[in-house]
């Protein structure tokens, strides 16, 4: 029952954490916005997220390493697992180093006096958010193998 616990939460909370980052490339694709805009709605997801997403990522990591560990015996799921670890590191180490050193340059933006070089680093970001996105999506798809592994075989 414990490891069913550990299953439900994991995957309840990458599930998340990774349709929240979906939910960035779906509807805020930056092409196309002028700085204003852009500016506004990016200061709006650093405020709501960036404290918030890294936090759900690391219970996530930390979920993934206990399932990991209760579920040794089963070298196959084992593996799904350290590998999910694997992409979900990626993703935080993505967010941490890289889009939020430029998360915290565009807080000190204002809309109506962009910097410059303001599109150079609204697209390197959302590079970088491209990355963490498919390494997300790579996590979460062999944490939901691994959890169906484990119920395939009762």
């Amino acid at each position: 029952m414990f490891l069913a616990l550990i299953d439900f939460t994991n995957l309840l909370l990458a599930a998340l954490l990774v349709g929240a980052m979906f939910g960035v490339w779906l509807f805020l694709n930056p092409a196309g916005l002028d700085a204003g805009l852009y500016i506004a709605l990016q200061q709006q997801s650093i405020r709501g997220g960036d404290t918030a997403m890294p936090a759900l990522g690391a219970v996530t990591i930390l979920l993934t390493m206990i399932a990991a560990v209760l579920g040794r015996d089963d070298r196959t799921r084992l593996g799904l697992l350290v590998a999910a670890v694997v992409c979900f590191v990626l993703a935080g180490l993505t967010t941490r180093f890289l889009n939020q050193p430029i998360n915290r340059i565009v807080m000190t933006w204002r809309g109506d006096a962009p910097p410059i070089d303001w599109a150079g680093l609204r697209d390197a970001w959302w590079r970088w958010h491209l990355i963490r996105l498919a390494a997300g999506l790579g996590g979460l798809s062999l944490l939901i193998t691994a959890t169906m592994k484990r119920g395939w075989l009762g």
